[in-house]
């Protein structure tokens, strides 16, 4: 018994994590990081992933903003 296998080779832009602002909605919150993904950013300059999935590299004030909401929920149901 022979079987057919495909092989697909996926173009580089497919295998990338979204960055996009999601029309700038979560641009206006802080977001929750872990905290030593925050300071490896920082040293590193790698995009951090928040608990709501959002994808950036930290460069701003989060005391400056509410929190998002979506990281809000996530983060309580993580402690209940």
């Amino acid at each position: 018994m022979t079987m057919d296998v495909m092989t697909k080779v996926i173009p580089e832009s497919e295998t990338r994590p979204d960055i996009s602002h999601d029309g700038g909605d979560r641009e206006r919150f802080a977001h929750y990081v872990q905290k030593d993904k925050i300071t490896e950013s920082a040293v590193t300059g790698m995009p951090v992933i928040a608990l709501c999935g959002k994808v950036w590299v930290p460069n701003r004030d989060p005391k400056k903003f509410p929190v998002c909401p979506e990281c809000q929920k996530i983060y309580d149901e993580m402690l209940s």
